[in-house]
């Protein structure tokens, strides 16, 4: 997955791509790239007014990521999907893993004010 972050490291930093420059970028045909927005649920880039494909970066990086699945590791469509999702949700269940939860965020807030106290009360 180095091969994606040089990719994306060479990219222009912009807001939004048109689908041209996404094709350019990615080595795909724009129909591709339309075809696999009905497919991928992940990949929705937003429209303008005029209705054009308005890709962001976290977009492209999706289409690399889906390219590398297909191309490289030989995944189909429904298999490519499936990862994406099991990846999304391993990456969820892991965020909110390391936070701690509503009550201990509380209860280490209040420890910091009575500290605080404290320490203002003793100068």
């Amino acid at each position: 997955m180095a091969e994606i972050q040089q990719i994306l490291d060479g990219i222009p930093d912009k807001k939004y791509y048109r689908i041209g420059e996404v094709a350019k970028i990615t080595a795909l045909a724009p129909y591709v790239l339309r075809y696999w927005e009905t497919e991928f649920k992940t990949m929705a880039p937003l429209k303008s007014r005029s209705n054009q494909r308005m890709y962001r970066r976290k977009d492209i990086e999706t289409i690399l990521k889906i390219k590398h699945l297909l191309r490289k590791r030989g995944f189909t469509i429904a298999g490519a999907r499936q990862y994406l999702q099991e990846e999304s949700r391993g990456r969820a269940e892991a965020d909110l893993a390391a936070r701690p939860s509503t009550a201990q965020a509380l209860q280490r807030l209040r420890s910091d004010l009575v500290k605080l106290r404290e320490l203002l009360a003793s100068s």
